[in-house]
């Protein structure tokens, strides 16, 4: 199992470098060439939302990318460090400026679900995680 990963300051212009290196590592890895702009855009979707979160959360810690090639698929994850007890919740009693974060966020996660057939989202008090998996074909992914 082959990894890639990738750390970078929570600023917006850092996720199109996070999608351009996500595409390359996919399509080294045997991601079929038809699906990798949904991987780009997945990523993408991905970074902002964490990148969202580190800011609006006043959290400096880098946001991270991980890109795993196993045998037969390839995964990435995203991983942020906003607490929060699960993907969705809204503070109780909480203000209108909470409601359209929380609104985004749902639909950035709408967003990742309609282009990734395989994705699983966690959340807790250490941050959150998203991890979108495609199938990849052995012929490609042996070249080096």
């Amino acid at each position: 199992m082959a990894t890639v990963e990738l750390r970078f300051s929570a600023l917006p212009e850092h996720v199109r470098t996070a999608r351009l290196v996500a595409a390359a590592v996919a399509r080294r890895a045997g991601v079929d060439e038809a699906v990798l702009d949904e991987v780009r855009l997945a990523v993408g979707e991905a970074c902002t939302r964490a990148v969202g979160l580190h800011q609006t959360g006043g959290i400096t810690a880098p946001v991270k990318v991980s890109l795993i090639e196993e045998e037969k698929q390839f995964s990435i994850e995203v991983g942020d460090e906003a607490p929060r007890s699960a993907p969705g919740d809204r503070a109780p009693g909480s203000g209108g400026g909470v409601d359209v974060e929380a609104e985004e966020d749902e639909m950035g996660l709408a967003v990742i679900s309609g282009l990734v057939d395989d994705v699983e989202v966690s959340a807790g008090e250490h941050g959150g995680l998203i991890r979108m998996t495609w199938p990849t074909t052995p012929a490609t992914a042996t070249l080096s």
